[in-house]
């Protein structure tokens, strides 16, 4: 009978000074492990080193793949496209740089045999990262658990484990704007945590600056919650109310108190409050527009530029 086969999933970008060490760290876990492992390494359009060291890489190793994408189409689509081509019992996926230690993987699996279905990394510290980042993060991931109807997870990455059944319904799922940790919950199946220990980058920069960091918290509350146009309704008729005090005071001062002081200043100022307050519902609205649109035009999702270590043609989503 055969082994059953572990795919780990590694979504890249510039990262050619921890490719080298994050491939010998993952390789060095599963030495000699009961089960097979295939690791395949998605390259979202690297533009230091990183295609070639990949490459030197699979080409001494058959156990692993390289997915080289045309061009860059982002980290959530890159773990997407790594889902797509694997063929394990069960899909690890974590990120190159190392933070999320290999060896937690272990404790995963052991879950996994259990019998739970998505066993995700729960992260108790996070080691070199400042301040700010951490309260945000903690802010975010808190915040965006109270927005959706769908239990979220806080504190917790994209570093997870998913049996193959769960892959299988991830492909199902083909929105354009993706947050994958999301969908996963979303999905459903018996789900569970490991805790560990955040580690510092080993070496090179954030992949997920602030601008980043906000793309995506505005992927996972536009994709999971509609609370965000509620709340513009709801902001829209709380200040028609207070409008219409305000005419009912300015009239009674006028028609009766014959009080009325004259001047701009009063008027500039509500014109301009409830302008600002217009301009954030429309543009509450236009987040979900423009996904309405990415959605029906339908394009691919990733366009792959080479496969390596694969059997097949190209294939793109």
């Amino acid at each position: 009978m055969a082994n059953k086969l572990l795919s780990i999933v590694v979504p890249v970008y510039n990262e050619q000074e921890v490719i080298d060490e994050t491939y010998r760290r993952l390789s060095e876990v599963f030495k000699d492990y009961f089960m097979d492992v295939e690791y395949i390494f998605i390259n979202d359009g690297s533009k230091d080193d990183t295609y070639f060291k990949l490459k030197e890489i699979a080409s001494g190793n058959k156990e692993v793949r390289v997915i080289n994408f045309a061009r860059n189409f982002g980290h959530q689509i890159a773990i997407t496209a790594g889902m797509d081509y694997a063929k394990g019992d069960a899909v690890v996926i974590i990120d190159a740089d190392l933070q999320d230690p290999p060896e937690v993987i272990l404790q995963m699996v052991d879950k996994w045999e259990e019998g739970y279905e998505v066993v995700y990394g729960k992260r108790l510290q996070r080691a070199g990262e400042t301040f700010f980042k951490k309260f945000t993060a903690k802010t975010f991931y808190r915040f965006l658990d109270s927005m959706t109807d769908v239990k979220l997870p806080v504190d917790v990455g994209d570093f997870r484990l998913i049996d193959r059944k769960v892959c299988d319904a991830m492909k199902c799922l083909p929105e354009r704007s993706r947050y994958v940790r999301g969908l996963v919950s979303w999905v459903g199946f018996k789900q569970t945590s490991v805790e560990y220990q955040r580690e510092k980058r080993f070496a090179g920069e954030t992949k997920y600056p602030l601008k980043k960091m906000l793309k995506l918290a505005g992927d996972g509350i536009f994709s999971f919650s509609y609370k965000p146009l509620k709340l513009a309704t709801f902001v829209g008729m709380l200040v028609s109310v207070f409008s219409f005090i305000y005419l009912v005071v300015v009239l009674v001062q006028k028609f009766i108190k014959n009080d009325v002081v004259s001047g701009w200043a009063s008027s500039i100022a509500v014109t301009l409050f409830l302008n600002g307050v217009m301009l954030i519902v429309i543009g509450i609205m236009g987040e979900y527009v423009g996904r309405i649109y990415e959605e029906v035009k339908a394009r691919p999702l990733y366009i792959v530029g080479e496969l390596m270590g694969f059997d097949g043609d190209n294939k793109n989503k």
